[in-house]
C-alpha cells in the first residue's frame, strides 16, 4: 500500500526538516510526501518522493485538502510540522491496514531532547486527570476503537477520506474534531495503535503552552454547543466547573456553600497531586513539579476559553498564524 504523508507549515522551518529528515530515514518504502506552505520555496533536500506546495495563507485543513487531491497513496498520513514518525512506523501503519481499519491513529511523545518546558508541557497530558486522554501521548492501554484523535498521528485510508468529503472546513484547531464527527456519523471507526508512534515537540513557555490550550477550549466550547458529537463529553465540561467553583467561592463571604465550594477545591487539588505522582515513573520527578502546576493553569485557561467559546454566537473564525 502506498503512503501519502502529508505536513502543513506556514514555511519551511527547522522542525520540518527535521521531520523530512526522518521521512527519508523510514524503514520501507512505496511512500511519497507533501509539505503544504503558503508561498512556494524551493526544497533544500534532493529528493523526488518529498514535494512542496504552494497553497496560499489558508489554515491546515484546507492544506491538508489540497495535498490529498494529488497524492497518490492509498493511505494519507498527517503529521505536524514540528512532528516526525517512528522509524519503524510504515511497518506497523501497513499491519493496521491489512488487519481492515480505515482510519488509524497513534501516540504523539514528547522527544527526549526537548527542553524542561517542553517535557513539562508534553508531561501534563500524561495524566487522565490532567489532560483527560495520555494514550493520545504515550502507548498505553490495548488497541480499540476512539471517536475522536488529533491530526499529529493520524491516518486513513483515501477511499473513506473522499467519501466524508475530507476535512473542508475552516477550523484551526479542532478540525481533527471536524472530521473525525464526520467520519463517526458516516460510520467509519477510528483505531487506536499504541505501536504507531510519532515524536511531537511541545510548546516551550508557559505563554505558548497556555496559548495553545485556550484555543483548543475555545473551539471545542464552540463546537459543544454548535456541533455536539464528541464535543459534549463530560470531561471537556470540568475545567468549566472548576472555574465556576473558584469563582464561587471566592464571591461568598462566608457559609455552608463558601464551604463546599473550598471542599470542593481542596479535593480538586488533592487528586491533581495523586494523578501527577503517578506519571513520575515516566517524566522524573522533576518535571512531575512542573506538569502539576502547568496542569492547575491549563485547567483555569481552558475552563475560561471554553466558556467563550461556548457563549459565542456568531460564525467562529480560527486565527491564523
Amino acid at each position: 500500500m502506498r503512503v501519502s504523508f502529508i505536513i502543513p507549515v506556514k514555511e519551511l522551518n527547522d522542525y520540518v526538516l527535521e521531520t523530512v529528515e526522518h521521512l527519508q530515514g523510514l524503514d520501507g518504502d512505496n511512500w511519497e510526501a507533501f509539505v503544504v506552505t503558503n508561498e512556494m520555496q524551493l526544497a533544500p533536500w534532493d529528493d523526488s518522493r518529498i514535494s512542496i506546495i504552494e497553497s496560499g495563507r489558508v489554515g491546515p485543513a484546507d492544506k491538508r485538502d489540497l495535498a490529498a487531491a494529488v497524492a497518490t497513496g492509498e493511505i494519507l498520513v498527517f503529521l505536524d510540522d514540528d512532528s516526525y514518525p517512528d522509524r519503524n512506523y510504515l511497518g506497523v501503519l501497513r499491519s493496521c491496514f491489512a488487519d481492515g481499519h480505515q482510519v488509524v491513529g497513534g501516540p504523539a511523545i514528547t522527544p527526549p531532547t526537548d527542553s524542561y518546558w517542553q517535557q513539562v508541557s508534553g508531561a501534563m497530558y500524561l495524566s487522565r486527570f490532567s489532560g483527560g486522554s495520555p494514550e493520545r501521548y504515550w502507548p498505553v492501554n490495548e488497541p480499540r476503537y476512539v471517536v475522536d484523535w488529533p491530526t499529529v498521528n493520524f491516518a486513513i485510508s483515501s477511499e473513506a477520506f473522499m467519501s466524508v468529503g475530507g476535512f473542508d472546513c475552516k477550523f484551526w484547531p479542532g478540525e481533527d474534531t471536524f472530521i473525525c464527527d464526520k467520519l463517526t456519523t458516516a460510520g467509519v471507526k477510528i483505531w487506536y495503535c499504541p505501536e504507531l508512534l510519532v515524536w511531537h515537540h511541545r510548546r516551550g513557555s508557559i505563554f505558548g503552552h497556555l496559548r495553545q490550550v485556550g484555543n483548543y477550549g475555545l473551539h471545542r466550547g464552540f463546537f459543544a454547543r454548535k456541533f455536539g458529537g464528541s464535543s459534549r463529553r463530560i470531561t471537556y465540561f470540568a475545567p468549566t466547573a472548576l472555574v465556576l467553583v473558584i469563582s464561587l467561592a471566592a464571591v461568598f463571604p462566608s457559609g455552608t456553600a463558601k464551604t463546599i465550594c473550598l471542599a470542593l477545591l481542596a479535593a480538586y487539588i488533592v487528586v491533581q497531586i495523586v494523578a501527577s505522582l503517578s506519571i513520575a515513573p515516566k517524566t522524573g520527578f522533576g518535571v512531575m513539579v512542573g506538569a502539576l502546576i502547568y496542569g492547575f493553569l491549563s485547567h483555569i485557561w481552558y475552563g475560561i476559553r471554553f466558556i467563550q467559546g461556548f457563549l459565542y454566537l456568531r460564525p467562529l473564525e480560527s486565527r491564523l498564524r
